[in-house]
């Protein structure tokens, strides 16, 4: 991404190291080596977003708003690697810039509104989930297709915000001491807070709370199914272990009359209404028994749960979360690691006169940032279980 700064074939201030500076007479071995391997990421990054977008647009199972986002943020990426990457190839074996000032224009236009719309992508993503998540069911009616397209354009017309100032900015400032380069220079601090904190530190404050309250929120529902589970295996356990016979329309086990007469004809009648209300005794008795014998185990139960010593449930949970907290954990990583450098360098350079950094520096992280167009269709499908048996059905061409 090229966010006003001193990075090649991005904006840049005047405090960065200028390509004239440069020795064009590079070891060549070396940059031919550069050339390939930067080339290589462009392809890969375009093909994995291209078969993320083609699998969700031929599966109709793909065929959810979530996926729409995803689809969203990997027609984005494929922007970046088709438009972007491709120029910044040229500018760094180059090492100055050959291709007129209008080209040089759309270039950093397209530069700066993708990789920021890439960014927040990711939160609209984030949002999502939450939503899914905590309002499961209020969320459902709401989350359609038109809602998806709602949150994308948001998320275009953010980016465009974001990134607009600074290409005005370049387009009215008249400077023509630099026609071989593709910068922009200026001595404002308000752009490079205004840029880098729209683009990448609130969407980032935003994912983390974000995904922090998701993991709390499965914690607590992977709790209550297995309290659930606990609830309904002790029903169960207290069913089989009743004695099989029940009177009909009674849920209470049918006492034992110690003295059944065995022919009512000679039983005496005081005898048998003694004999009546002893059984009434005897169930009354029973039956609280039972009760107590039901909460006994309930409770025994409840207590093996949680010590985790019963059952395969508590396990299930425990790997649940650990594969939430990983897949988390990932998505944060790679968004971190590939972006966080590109933008404390970028407030640093832009914010301290004398502070200036290699052009090879530069140019890693900006790549670095730009090879999280081809992490993200990895990461946001690659734990989905219906995506990969598309990306099979589609890779053996077996769609129906």
């Amino acid at each position: 991404m090229d966010l006003p700064n001193c990075t090649l074939g991005a904006l840049a201030s005047n405090s960065c190291v200028s390509y004239d500076s440069l020795d064009t007479a590079g070891t060549p071995p070396k940059k031919i080596m550069l050339t390939l391997t930067l080339s290589v990421l462009a392809v890969v990054t375009t093909v994995i977003n291209c078969l993320v977008i083609t699998t969700v647009i031929v599966t109709r199972k793909l065929h959810h708003p979530a996926n729409y986002l995803i689809c969203s943020l990997a027609s984005t990426d494929l922007l970046v690697a088709v438009l972007v990457m491709p120029f910044s190839i040229i500018y760094i074996q180059k090492e100055i810039w050959v291709m007129g000032q209008i080209v040089c224009t759309i270039y950093l236009s397209v530069d700066i509104t993708c990789c920021t719309c890439s960014i927040l992508h990711l939160a609209a993503i984030a949002i999502d989930r939450y939503r899914a998540i905590t309002d499961a069911v209020e969320y459902a009616r709401k989350r359609t297709g038109a809602r998806a397209a709602v949150m994308v354009a948001v998320v275009w017309g953010l980016s465009i915000l974001i990134s607009l100032p600074p290409l005005l900015w370049r387009h009215y400032s008249g400077d023509a001491e630099q026609d071989d380069q593709c910068i922009i220079t200026y001595d404002h601090i308000a752009f490079t807070l205004y840029s880098t904190l729209g683009a990448f530190y609130i969407p980032l404050l935003l994912i983390l709370i974000l995904y922090y309250k998701i993991y709390r929120a499965a914690q607590t529902l992977y709790m209550r199914r297995e309290a659930s589970r606990a609830s309904r295996y002790s029903c169960m356990t207290n069913g089989s272990t009743m004695p099989s016979s029940y009177p009909a329309g009674d849920g209470s086990p049918l006492p034992q009359s110690p003295v059944v007469p065995q022919d009512k004809s000679f039983s005496d009648p005081s005898t048998e209404d003694r004999e009546r209300d002893r059984t009434r005794v005897a169930a009354r008795a029973c039956r609280r028994k039972s009760r107590r014998s039901e909460s006994c185990r309930s409770e025994s139960y409840r207590s093996e749960s949680r010590r985790g010593t019963f059952g395969q449930g508590p396990r299930i949970s425990g790997t649940r979360e650990r594969k939430a907290a990983s897949t988390l954990g990932m998505i944060l990583g790679a968004f971190v690691i590939c972006w966080l450098p590109f933008f404390v360098k970028e407030v640093i350079v832009n914010t301290c006169a004398s502070c200036s950094i290699s052009m090879e520096l530069a140019d890693f992280l900006t790549w670095l940032g730009y090879l999280n167009s081809l992490i993200n269709p990895l990461i946001y499908t690659i734990f989905n279980e219906d995506f990969k048996k598309a990306f099979q059905r589609l890779v053996r061409c077996n769609h129906y």
